[in-house]
């Protein structure tokens, strides 16, 4: 069964790491890591400082080829970073055991990987890779791959589902009904007009989706 797991490295231990020591309140995630010949490329996102720090920290580092700024959406800038294999461990380890990398966060404290793996012994096959490399890993998390969410759920707000789910618990559809929609309008802390509003939108979604699914003329 596929499998998803999460696992922590010092932040020292792993070459991005290195822009901490000059700007310790950054955060850096992964974006997309592309395998190229010798190199292993990363998009990642820099935010909590300026993007002329981020460089100048970066390109300190002597394992860094190049370093380029590609867009900023608010305080937060992408930029792409090359450097030599022998650099980085984790990234090799996880191209060279075929672990998807699915998402990486780092602080001045430690970084954070999220991967995934066919089944478990591609999560354990990946772990003993690291200890014959040295490499300082710490498996926080390991667990079956989710579901994905239904249809019904995904095209709901999360406002309208809290109103739908109170309102059902509450047995505002029940004959004769046990709650009004100024009762459950209360518990939200919300108008009346409002609670109309969420319960009318969300039962409107989901009977477009169970209609879709029948196969009704749009």
């Amino acid at each position: 069964m596929a499998t998803e797991a999460t696992f922590t490295v010092p932040s020292d231990q792993f070459p991005l790491g290195t822009v901490f020591e000059q700007l310790p309140g950054v955060t850096v995630e992964l974006e997309r890591i592309i395998p190229a010949k010798d190199v292993v490329i990363p998009y990642f996102w820099v935010r909590g400082t300026a993007i002329d720090d981020i460089e100048g920290a970066f390109l300190d580092h002597p394992g860094v080829e190049n370093i380029q700024f590609i867009d900023s959406v608010a305080d937060q800038y992408l930029l792409r970073v090359e450097w030599t294999l022998e650099y980085d461990g984790v990234l090799s380890t996880l191209m060279e055991t075929k672990v998807p990398l699915i998402k990486a966060v780092g602080t001045n404290q430690q970084w954070t990987f999220d991967i995934r793996g066919d089944d478990r012994q591609d999560i354990s096959r990946f772990q003993e890779r690291c200890r014959e490399l040295d490499i300082q890993i710490t498996l926080t998390k390991l667990h079956a791959l989710t579901p994905i969410e239904s249809e019904a759920e995904s095209a709901l707000t999360d406002t309208q589902q809290e109103a739908l789910v109170l309102a059902y618990e509450r047995g505002y559809f029940n004959t004769p009904r046990d709650v009004t929609m100024a009762d459950l309008g209360d518990e939200l802390d919300i108008t009346q007009q409002a609670v109309a509003s969420r319960l009318r939108r969300g039962i409107s979604s989901i009977l477009g989706n169970v209609l879709a699914e029948l196969g009704a003329p749009e």
